[in-house]
């Protein structure tokens, strides 16, 4: 079952210029997630392929306390995809995150055959970018941030087709405030 949800997205293209060759840095997008809201609006996207790599720039709107104390343990979703030619609550892998203990955690965050799996990997600031890439191995998601690792298992080993996963806020509860994250896709 596919899902169409609506956020604001802006997207922005930098240059640099060199004498030699000029080269178009990727495109920076801001996803908004509205006060009230769960999600972002962006299209469904399908993408073949075995890896992503990305930056990510979160801002002190990362920053929230849960109406319920219990629900600030959530994670909530940063970028991934779903997996083996499934729905992304069947089979997928994605990065988390979530403002808890007065830090800006960053989890590995998977389904795989309907087992929710989830690992710590490291905790950022706000307003510094940091590197990401998942890894869609044989047996395993490999998930990095910076210079941490962590895997998870992987139900299938086939590439296939995937559909790009954005932010997202919550498990119960939606955003207390507009939340507000940069996102540079990377080759």
């Amino acid at each position: 079952m596919f899902v169409a949800v609506s956020c604001e997205v802006e997207t922005t293209t930098t240059t640099t210029t060199n004498t030699d060759s000029p080269v178009p840095e990727p495109a920076n997008t801001t996803f908004t997630i509205k006060k009230g809201g769960h999600t972002t609006q962006n299209p469904l996207k399908f993408v073949d392929t075995s890896s992503i790599r990305f930056e990510a720039t979160f801002d002190s709107t990362a920053i929230y306390t849960t109406s319920v104390p219990g629900n600030q343990a959530d994670i909530n979703k940063l970028y991934g995809l779903s997996d083996c030619e499934t729905d992304h609550h069947t089979n997928s892998a994605r990065f988390g995150w979530r403002w808890y203990d007065g830090r800006l955690e960053i989890h590995a965050y998977t389904y795989s055959n309907k087992k929710r799996n989830t690992a710590y990997i490291t905790s950022v600031q706000p307003d510094q970018t940091n590197r990401y890439e998942l890894v869609l191995g044989e047996k395993a998601y490999t998930f990095k941030v910076n210079d941490k690792q962590v895997s998870l298992p992987r139900h299938c080993s086939t590439a296939g087709s995937h559909y790009q996963l954005y932010p997202y806020f919550g498990g119960d509860e939606t955003a207390p405030h507009d939340i507000t994250i940069q996102i540079r896709d990377l080759q």
